[in-house]
């Protein structure tokens, strides 16, 4: 080997790599973001499960058993209600993933030492959270039991006999915590987008490496014609990844649907789109394919994580739930969980619905008026 020629090669790939700046900057700041996304966002161990209160008692001794669950660290009360109606409705939006529910003679029957029977009903459409909600429920109200019993037997300085407070759960929507029920509707929406955004990507950047892109920039047509027209072709071909995904999931894996299924059809739609303008947004970003695809792992990597396809997103810092909700699949993902799991209509989806189609218009947008703004042949 010529240590001269070898010398000119790499002085040369030294020379193009300066002058790729973008690529440069991606691969410097990708792993960095990645680390600090990452590092936050896995997080195993679930605290602060959004949990109504029924109390019926309305004594300070329920409100001691609450407190109870708080210190725990596991529970976060976010509101009280006044009906089983309310605490279901919460239940089927998902802005509650626990309550609990106390009877009116909670306090009577704990001064008469009698036994006591608390309901904790769980949101078991993530068996992650259903289980750790479950453990930790049950010990609260264990330890709760003990302590009052001690009170109680410190005051009369005689030894109480007497049941421990019982909690009772019910796992709702997942009565088994089947695993499958959580991921498959999940794992739907993921693979949608990954493919869905992969088929875009490359769409102009292609065009502009075999040189055709000059063509459609000196015609009559205009840029919203351009990128609409791109994307018609690849909403059929998502749409059709999709019902497949769907079909596979639901038949191999016995997932039952319990909602609507035109609904489901009709969101799964949109979302198609919504996938496809982020595609074409890094395409018109995008000089070369090389960058195209760098851009495309740098979203499809977190979208894993930070959508909540793996991990609770209740788990993960404020900041990071914020990057998380500029992701379409984090809406999509419980528009998916919220029909197939719970069984709920479009009324309790309709924030998830709005915000996702409100994120394709504006994907949309940016892209058009980043073609029309900068074009290719510029």
């Amino acid at each position: 080997m010529n240590f001269q020629r070898f010398k000119a090669i790499v002085k040369k790939e030294i020379i193009q790599l300066k002058r790729d700046k973008a690529s440069f900057g991606i691969a410097i700041m990708m792993p960095i973001i990645m680390t600090f996304l990452f590092g936050y966002a896995v997080n195993t161990q679930l605290e602060d499960i959004s949990m109504t209160v029924l109390d019926q008692s309305n004594s300070i001794e329920s409100r001691e058993l609450v407190q109870s669950f708080q210190n725990t660290g596991y529970f976060k009360v976010v509101s009280h209600d006044k009906s089983m109606e309310e605490v279901r409705k919460k239940m089927d939006k998902g802005t509650v993933h626990a309550a609990i529910l106390i009877p009116p003679d909670f306090s009577n029957k704990l001064q008469d030492k009698e036994d006591i029977n608390v309901e904790l009903l769980v949101d078991g459409s993530d068996p992650t959270t259903a289980r750790t909600a479950f453990s930790s429920g049950v010990i609260s109200g264990q330890q709760y039991g003990v302590k009052k019993l001690q009170e109680l037997g410190a005051k009369t300085n005689l030894k109480v006999q007497s049941n421990k407070v019982n909690v009772n759960t019910k796992v709702l929507y997942n009565p088994n915590l089947r695993n499958q029920n959580f991921t498959i509707p999940g794992l739907i929406g993921l693979i949608m987008q990954n493919i869905t955004i992969l088929l875009t990507a490359f769409a102009l950047v292609r065009e502009r490496e075999r040189g055709t892109i000059e063509q459609l920039t000196v015609s009559p047509l205009k840029a919203g014609e351009i990128i609409l027209g791109k994307l018609v072709p690849y909403i059929f071909i998502g749409y059709l990844d999709f019902l497949f995904s769907l079909v596979l999931g639901i038949k191999w894996f016995n997932v039952p649907i319990n909602g609507s299924i035109p609904l489901l059809l009709i969101l799964g739609f949109a979302f198609v789109i919504c996938a496809l303008a982020i595609g074409i947004l890094i395409s018109t970003i995008s000089k070369t394919q090389l960058q195209a695809m760098q851009l495309t792992i740098l979203v499809l990597l977190p979208s894993i994580l930070l959508s909540g396809f793996v991990f609770p997103r209740e788990a993960m810092p404020k900041v990071i739930q914020i990057i998380g909700s500029v992701l379409p699949l984090t809406y999509f993902l419980n528009i998916l969980r919220g029909i197939i799991t719970k069984g709920v209509g479009a009324y309790y989806l309709v924030g998830d619905i709005f915000a996702m189609c409100l994120l394709a218009v504006i994907l949309l947008t940016l892209s058009i008026v980043r073609f029309w703004a900068k074009p290719y042949n510029s």
